[in-house]
């Protein structure tokens, strides 16, 4: 329920954990999980977000809060050229913002250091093939554990989701049981820099719980 999902508590970890939010296209809701994922592990672990997009889209929404404390730490890095887990081991947790391609420098730098991988995608059929063929030709050959993430869903009617949830299970694909509701409240939030863990608003709870969810989904399978 809703009014549970509050702060949880969540072990230690013994080692650097690499999250890496991935999907070879745009318009996905990659930076807004990177950031919500990256604000609500900030809340216990010390974390850090790389922004490894060209388009530099979660150093924007850092830079609209304006100095305010997110829970977490941001380095832009376009090029990982050379980049390596040595780097980050005073972090419990890294969340890295890929880029929407495949082929590219940051995906060739930092998949062989990727710990997990959260791959956000809407249900919409034509989304959720290309991420099958993703999976299919990309991820699964990487053997890097992962889980698909279903975002933008319409609240006011879950079944899209459902068939998407079950078409990835028939697909043998992993998915999360929690979705990501498609609210207004996270374009605010954005737009005001902040993650929605920490805006304020009656909506807030709720958008805020349903990452709340993802995160003890990552987190059980971690452990």
């Amino acid at each position: 329920m809703v009014e549970l999902m509050t702060k949880t508590a969540l072990p230690q970890l013994k080692s650097t954990k690499v999250l890496v939010v991935l999907n070879g296209k745009g318009g996905v809701g990659k930076t807004t999980t990177a950031i919500n994922l990256a604000a609500i592990f900030g809340e216990q672990h010390r974390v850090l977000l790389v922004d490894a997009d060209s388009q530099g889209s979660a150093s924007w929404w850092v830079q609209q809060s304006e100095g305010r404390d997110l829970g977490f730490e941001t380095i832009s890095l376009a090029d990982l050229k050379g980049v390596n887990r040595e780097q980050w081991a005073d972090y419990d947790i890294v969340v890295v913002d890929m880029p929407p391609a495949l082929d590219s420098v940051a995906f060739a730098t930092i998949m062989p250091i990727a710990d997990y991988l959260v791959l956000p995608t809407p249900p919409a059929p034509m989304d959720l093939a290309a991420l099958i063929r993703t999976v299919r030709q990309v991820v699964i050959p990487s053997q890097i554990s992962h889980r698909v993430l279903l975002t933008k869903v319409n609240s006011r009617g879950l079944r899209e989701a459902q068939e998407a949830q079950q078409t990835l299970l028939q697909c043998q694909i992993p998915v999360y049981y929690t979705v990501i509701r498609n609210l207004k409240i996270h374009e605010r939030a954005a737009m005001s820099g902040l993650p929605i863990s920490q805006y304020k608003g009656q909506a807030a709870s709720p958008a805020a719980a349903d990452y709340r969810c993802v995160v003890n989904e990552i987190w059980k399978d971690w452990n």
